[in-house]
């Protein structure tokens, strides 16, 4: 049997060395990197392909549950996940699924060894072929619904000269990336944001609604006044700010956009 090949995600040190500590000292385990945030983990995760990723929930900018759901998205073939919080049981009840498991904080050497038997089940299965493999369906499901619950904001705080602005996160008509700093933009306001990257903002936003169309630009999709075809049937967006802003909309999300509005 194979060993399988391990990715550990924890933004807190001593819980991720304490973590891969406790997989050393079994059998059949290969850890093949560590991450120290989201962004880290979806670059190991493409670098290595482990079979099984620890991810913990709870990390700056970009969450577990994030994390997740972007593998989902860009993997044909999803490592297998086993999620790592310090949540009590009943709010991660709805983990109880062949696709995925949970491990609660501080990690039980016999839970782990439960967790890795699961994983192991699923890895095996999908290396006899994809009919026997269990389904990424019901995982996809379960982690848009927490990513919502856990990661979302009601309030955006925008900074205007010397002072903080809050508002609604559907009043945000569009955000971009200029200068190394994260601008924002509402119907009533225009503002700086604290958040250091469109991904840590990305993430803190529903992800139905905030479309990040281009690298620089996260756009609101309910706030978009025109579509103006570009040249190489590329679009610009025009938005329902007073400026009516254009913002180009690269040639990876044309297609999505089209498939969305029906163009």
């Amino acid at each position: 049997m194979s060993a399988l090949r391990v990715v550990v995600v924890d933004d807190e040190q001593l819980a991720r060395e304490e973590l891969c500590y406790q997989l050393e000292q079994l059998d059949g385990i290969e850890i093949v990197a560590q991450a120290s945030n989201g962004i880290e983990a979806i670059g190991a995760v493409e670098r290595h392909e482990p079979d099984l990723v620890f991810l913990d929930i709870q990390m700056p900018g970009l969450g577990g549950f994030e994390v997740a759901r972007r593998l989902l998205e860009q993997e044909d073939e999803a490592p297998a996940l086993v999620f790592v919080t310090a949540f009590d049981q009943h709010a991660i009840e709805a983990f109880e699924v062949n696709a995925v498991d949970y491990l609660l904080k501080p990690v039980e050497p016999g839970r782990l060894e439960q967790a890795l038997q699961r994983a192991r089940r699923r890895v095996e299965a999908e290396r006899q072929g994809p009919s026997t493999a269990p389904t990424n369906d019901q995982l996809e499901q379960i982690v848009k619904m927490m990513a919502g619950r856990q990661t979302r904001r009601d309030q955006v705080a925008i900074r205007v000269g010397e002072r903080f602005v809050l508002v609604q996160a559907d009043e945000i008509i569009y955000a971009s990336l200029a200068d190394e700093s994260i601008n924002i933009v509402t119907g009533q306001v225009a503002g700086k944001s604290n958040y250091r990257t469109l991904d840590e903002l990305q993430a803190r936003l529903d992800p139905d609604v905030f479309w990040r169309v281009h690298r620089s630009h996260l756009v609101n999709i309910n706030k978009i006044k025109e579509i103006v075809p570009w040249f190489s049937r590329n679009y610009i967006l025009r938005m329902k700010d007073a400026k009516g802003s254009e913002i180009p909309v690269s040639r990876a999300q044309t297609k999505r956009l089209r498939e969305y509005l029906k163009l």
